[in-house]
């Protein structure tokens, strides 16, 4: 089946026809000069968080969200980020930084150092604080001070065509057959994300604060004076440590169709569970959380992959999905990496489109109970031993080793490689999986080995490698100048989301208690 619709696909490709658009979403902590993090509120020089569409903030008010729009190629989202950056760095208070890293800076206080962001009066910007304040209640601050990469994938409506025709699928709408195929590239990711995490992977140490309101778990030792290293692991972001909630395991969402979907994540919408039920939604008048259910919203449900639809303000990402389909899915699983400026690059971000690009074409069947039961062992495995030599995964219930598996993937790969390199000039997607096979039996070749090979070669703790690399980043970045167009859209867009802002409280009417019912009931009134 890869084979055919390869076969298929290059005449088109040949011809001109760039099939991939994507966008990277890339979240980053201030952090002040010895390396904690920051205290002050959101530079007000950047615009508003609520409304800017390419400068916000995460859970925290100085985790900051540095998101590009859609583009059309590798380059012109990495150039697009890298001005974000500069921009960021042109406003930032004196004396503040950008951290590099996945696992956050010291937090000198524990839990108590992370602030809550400040979204404004308005009642979508109190709705995301409370939402956020749940979260706090939920699983405490610290897991929201974690940073990572999001990764929006999409194709062309002349591709999704091209392939239906390809596959015969003409008897279906093109919104259906579109929104189908995502959910089999999400299994299809869903099976081999691991590869991801061993790839890209670079979060194996993090800074004794982070321990402050919990147990230091087993497999870190420690290095430094005030840091906790992994010595197999390549994510510890996405190992127990980082932002997992087993509460949620019980929903079994195995992504096999969109309706199946839509129920689950509505059934962790409209489940309580009894130890939220005990913090209360709303205590002595004052709201601690949406709701006390297994899930407060949709969002708060964590997953490796997403499938995503732009929605309109006021509209939940279940409506949207609901009236129209799967529009781009969405990457969660990638790590920040410390040694690169913009924590991604090209050779990545062509791996990536290689990778999602084969999940779509690759045969796969459904996920069946016993599967997914089992679905995240692999990535587990990965995320806290993947640097063991001769690790072992599980595929299709045997036992292989990790750099096999990898290595017949790679092979899959080249063939997808050789393919999007139709319409390039050159080859660099297979360019880009041929740097990265040197890590396939040697970990020292990951980012994760080259993150503990920063931090072992002088025995520096984390804050002080990173606070390194974030002087070095900040200077290669400056050294970028932004175009006066860009200057003038950035302005542009700073003014939009002040007036935005201000309209929204303005035209907000009805209680907020009225607010928030009317956002919960479009939830339960989803079929």
């Amino acid at each position: 089946m890869l084979t055919r619709l390869l076969d298929g696909l290059k005449g088109p490709l040949g011809d001109g026809l760039r099939p991939i658009r994507r966008g990277i979403e890339r979240e980053v902590l201030r952090v002040d000069a010895e390396g904690c993090i920051a205290q002050t509120p959101h530079p007000n020089a950047l615009g508003h968080k609520l409304t800017h569409p390419w400068i916000t903030t995460d859970y925290a008010e100085s985790l900051m969200e540095l998101v590009t729009p859609v583009c059309d190629s590798a380059p012109e989202v990495l150039a697009f980020l890298a001005d974000l950056h500069h921009h960021v760095l042109r406003h930032l208070p004196e004396g503040e930084w950008l951290w590099p890293a996945s696992m956050p800076a010291r937090l000198p206080n524990g839990g108590d150092s992370v602030q809550i962001a400040d979204y404004g009066s308005s009642h979508s910007g109190e709705l995301k604080r409370v939402y956020r304040k749940g979260l706090r209640h939920r699983y405490g601050s610290i897991m929201q001070s974690i940073a990572g990469i999001h990764y929006n994938f999409s194709l062309t409506p002349e591709f999704w065509r091209i392939l239906q025709t390809l596959e015969g699928a003409d008897d279906q709408s093109l919104d259906d057959y579109r929104t189908a195929r995502y959910f089999h590239l999400i299994r299809q990711f869903r099976r081999n994300s691991w590869l991801l995490l061993y790839l890209f992977g670079s979060s194996v140490a993090v800074d004794d604060t982070f321990f402050t309101d919990m147990t230091v778990p087993d497999g870190l030792v420690p290095h430094g004076r005030h840091t906790l290293l992994s010595e197999q692991a390549t994510s510890l972001r996405m190992s127990d440590m980082g932002y997992q909630n087993r509460v949620q395991s019980q929903l079994k969402v195995c992504f096999n169709r969109l309706d199946n979907y839509i129920r689950t994540l509505k059934q962790g919408i409209e489940t309580p569970w009894p130890p939220y039920e005990k913090i209360g939604v709303k205590v002595n008048g004052e709201w601690e959380q949406i709701s006390d259910h297994i899930l407060q919203i949709e969002n708060e449900y964590y997953c490796d992959v997403r499938p995503k639809r732009v929605a309109h303000r006021g509209q939940t990402q279940l409506q949207a999905l609901h009236d129209n389909g799967v529009e781009y899915i969405e990457v969660r699983c990638l790590d920040i990496n410390p040694n690169l400026p913009l924590g991604i690059d090209e050779t990545q971000v062509r791996f990536l489109d290689t990778f999602l690009t084969w999940c779509l074409l690759s045969p796969g069947d459904w996920i069946g109970e016993e599967e997914c039961l089992r679905l995240d062992d692999n990535r587990a495995r990965v995320a806290t031993g993947g640097r063991i030599q001769d690790g072992v995964l599980s595929i299709e219930g045997r036992m292989v080793t990790l750099a096999e598996q990898a290595t017949l993937l790679f092979d899959q790969l080249a063939d997808v490689a050789a393919c999007l390199d139709e319409n390039e000039e050159g080859e660099l997607h297979q360019q880009a999986l041929r740097s990265l096979r040197a890590g396939l039996n040697d970990p020292a070749y990951t980012a994760s080995g080259q993150a503990a090979e920063a931090l072992t070669a002088t025995g520096d703790d984390l804050t002080t490698v990173a606070m390194r690399l974030a002087r070095q980043h900040a200077s290669t970045l400056r050294g970028q100048p932004l175009s006066d167009e860009m200057v003038q859209r950035l302005e542009e867009k700073r003014a939009q989301s002040i007036a935005d802002e201000r309209a929204l409280v303005e035209h907000d009417q009805g209680s907020f208690d009225d607010y928030v019912e009317r956002y919960l009931a479009s939830a339960r009134h989803l079929s």
